[in-house]
């Protein structure tokens, strides 16, 4: 089944439902090769994938030279491409005998430094632009502004605006591991669709609380990225050494993702699949982007994501005591 399409409101841009997270292309945690990043590209292509995000910050610019070769000879008009301002790369020739501090294994040749200004964002776009090789973004984020918030919303957001208004770019918004503070974007500034990493997932759902009504009262589309937690509900089982939030899972993080399974499979349902399906029932999320490294990956997040989930396995969690009622999917 071909993902649909979902369009940000008061835009003209409509990612599919399922997004292609490219961190892995930037060499997050370990290797990945040119063909592999090809081939998990052609793969979404070929099964309907058309939205996908990418960052200067995944592998120095790296991702965003491996999305822009697979995906140059595409129909422009057909894709959805968000990347991130707010990091330059800055070039250091004297670090480039070391890997990258910050996760991606690749050289340190250039150093990320925080700039929200309105040069830094004209500045890194134009970057962006340059590494992909394509005509133009159709989504910018505003990328982890979590100290930045003067910055950010009185020269980042107004700089987004102007080049939206231009036609340059065809929305604007923020991403950010938290619902707080992308909740104050939503309702203080004029943004069109933000990305909510990690906190509205099966296991918790803080941006329950705020953002998600927020951005239904304000009409701003919410992407749900970091929909496994960091990798605790990637399994159908969730081994002792699962990630949550970038490193060990809490033992009882652990377990309750594990009770969460165990009610998952009384409905022959995997945890993967309900975490997958939870996110999108939500009528404030127009997509959520996976991280994929492989064509297994595509194919196997495609599956999951068709996945037949019924509506009864929400009441049963709510049961559990491992949702809340107020947060439980009210519809198929």
């Amino acid at each position: 089944m071909t993902p649909p399409r979902r369009q940000i409101p008061g835009t003209t841009v409509a990612p599919t439902a399922l997004g292609y997270g490219a961190a892995q292309a930037g060499n997050l945690y370990r290797a990945t090769t040119d063909d592999e990043t090809l081939a998990a590209v052609d793969a979404a292509w070929s099964a309907g994938i058309r939205y996908f995000d990418t960052a200067p910050h995944y592998g120095l610019g790296l991702s965003e030279r491996r999305l822009g070769a697979a995906l140059r000879d595409r129909p422009r008009d057909e894709l959805v491409l968000s990347t991130k301002v707010g990091r330059l790369l800055d070039p250091s020739p004297q670090t480039a005998g070391q890997r990258d501090p910050d996760g991606f294994d690749v050289p340190a040749d250039h150093v990320r430094r925080w700039d929200f200004s309105r040069d830094g964002v004209l500045r890194s776009l134009e970057s962006s632009l340059a590494r992909t090789g394509l005509d133009r973004v159709d989504i910018v984020y505003l990328h982890d502004p979590d100290e930045h918030w003067d910055e950010a919303s009185q020269q980042a957001v107004p700089a987004l605006v102007e080049l939206r208004d231009q036609g340059v770019v065809g929305a604007i918004g923020t991403g950010m591991n938290q619902s707080a503070m992308l909740t104050r974007f939503v309702r203080e500034c004029d943004v069109d669709v933000v990305m909510c990493a990690g906190r509205y997932t099966l296991l918790e759902q803080p941006a329950a609380a705020d953002l998600l009504p927020a951005a239904l009262e304000r009409g701003v589309a919410v992407v749900v990225a970091g929909v496994y937690n960091s990798g605790l509900l990637a399994r159908d089982v969730p081994p002792p050494s699962a990630h949550y939030d970038y490193a060990v899972a809490p033992a009882e993080l652990l377990a309750r993702a594990r009770a969460i399974a165990d009610v998952c499979r009384r409905f022959d349902v995997t945890l993967p699949e309900a975490a997958l399906a939870f996110v999108d029932r939500h009528p404030a999320v127009v997509s959520t982007v996976v991280g994929l490294r492989t064509a297994t990956q595509v194919a196997q997040t495609l599956n999951r994501s068709t996945a037949q989930v019924p509506d009864e396995l929400w009441p049963a969690l709510v049961r559990a005591g491992l949702l809340a009622e107020d947060h439980a999917p009210t519809e198929g």
